[in-house]
């Protein structure tokens, strides 16, 4: 299956995209000659790891037939001081709120999600170390 999508540039540091109807504007802060107009890139490799295993654990407590209150991911990633600048290790953080959560589905739930359906940490972990912690807020 191939998958493919293009990037406009829009003047100075800023790009703009249309994903399945929806626009995004990227660009560099003002401080590396952009306006702020969106996000940078490399934030983004976050945000789709982040949104790539949310999808995938919600879908699986679900069927489970865990309830969850809300849930928050965060991603946090170090990135290396020389350039080209990347990402050299990323920690994902899965913040469950609710009442008696079953933690052995939570880890069940992370662990399908994150060796076996979300192709965004698939591929990171082939190139950087990604580390997981589940934290439960009642």
């Amino acid at each position: 299956m191939k998958t493919s999508t293009s990037i406009k540039w829009t003047g100075n540091m800023s790009w703009e995209t249309e994903l399945f109807g929806h626009k995004l504007v990227l660009d560099a802060g003002k401080e590396n000659g952009g306006e702020d107009k969106g996000p940078r890139p490399k934030i983004l490799m976050l945000t789709a790891l982040a949104g790539c295993t949310g999808m995938d654990v919600v879908s699986i407590l679900k069927k489970m037939r865990v309830e969850v209150e809300d849930l928050q991911i965060i991603v946090e990633g170090d990135m290396t001081e020389e350039h080209p600048k990347y990402y050299e290790k990323m920690h994902v953080i899965y913040e469950f709120k609710g009442k008696d959560l079953p933690m052995d589905k939570l880890e069940k739930a992370v662990n399908l999600s994150e060796e076996r359906y979300c192709g965004v940490s698939a591929l990171y972990k082939k190139a950087i170390p990604v580390t997981t912690e589940i934290r439960v807020v009642e």
